[in-house]
């Protein structure tokens, strides 16, 4: 059965979706927050609303994610690549509602160029917690129904935008497990000359699992991480 609902012109739609997706559907539909992250918001409501669009298009090699590389000059989470996103403006309604579906597009369309109305908007993850930033994120996934041109709109904010084919992120010899100097350990990706890691990696790696796309990987393969990361 399929859910919708409409603020706005914000949709959130299963109708007509490629059938390849469907295990990430299922996966959405299925998941407990303390599956995706130990981080989940704090209880006192504390952090900043925020929402990354987790944008799935159909390329030359078939499925793919959208991500950004952010501006080596940012305060947070400099040079990392991520989901296109950020912090909920007051326009965009309200953050317990459709505010972040609104959130995630604005700030895709900002960061990338991309134009929303070629995105259909299926899903929303739980909402989860970023404690070094202190952003309470909601996850909202995307069929890239019409794909348009991409790319850096503001320099200042993004280092370049680019697409990561599933198979390269499924593939064993992209996998690696990061180690911050603080001890605390995560799934990476290193795909399309680019460390993946953090609340990103974290991300993609649950939706791989949960959709049952993962394939078995070196967990003792282990990529360091610069004390400034």
């Amino acid at each position: 059965m399929t859910r919708a609902s409409h603020t706005k012109g914000v949709t959130l739609s299963k109708d007509g979706l490629p059938s390849w997706l469907d295990p990430v559907v299922h996966a959405v539909e299925t998941v407990e927050p303390r599956q995706l992250s130990r981080f989940l918001p704090p209880a006192n409501g504390a952090g900043r609303q925020s929402a990354v669009l987790i944008l799935f298009g159909e390329g030359e090699r078939g499925p793919e994610l959208l991500l950004m590389e952010r501006a080596s000059s940012l305060r947070s989470h400099a040079g990392q690549p991520s989901f296109p996103g950020g912090a909920l403006d007051p326009e965009d309604g309200d953050p317990h509602g459709d505010g972040p579906l609104r959130a995630a597009l604005r700030e895709a369309e900002e960061e990338t160029g991309l134009d929303p109305s070629g995105v259909q908007l299926f899903g929303v993850l739980p909402k989860l917690y970023i404690p070094v930033s202190g952003f309470v994120v909601t996850p909202v996934l995307g069929w890239w129904r019409e794909p348009t041109p991409v790319g850096v709109v503001d320099p200042n904010e993004t280092a370049r935008v680019f697409t990561v084919p599933v198979a390269d992120l499924t593939d064993p010899d992209n996998r690696a497990t990061t180690v911050h100097p603080s001890g605390h350990r995560g799934p990476a990706f290193l795909v399309e000359s680019a460390l993946v890691w953090g609340f990103t990696a974290g991300i993609i790696d649950r939706l791989l699992h949960y959709a049952s796309w993962e394939r078995p990987w070196d967990r003792e393969k282990q990529v360091p991480l610069d004390w400034r990361a």
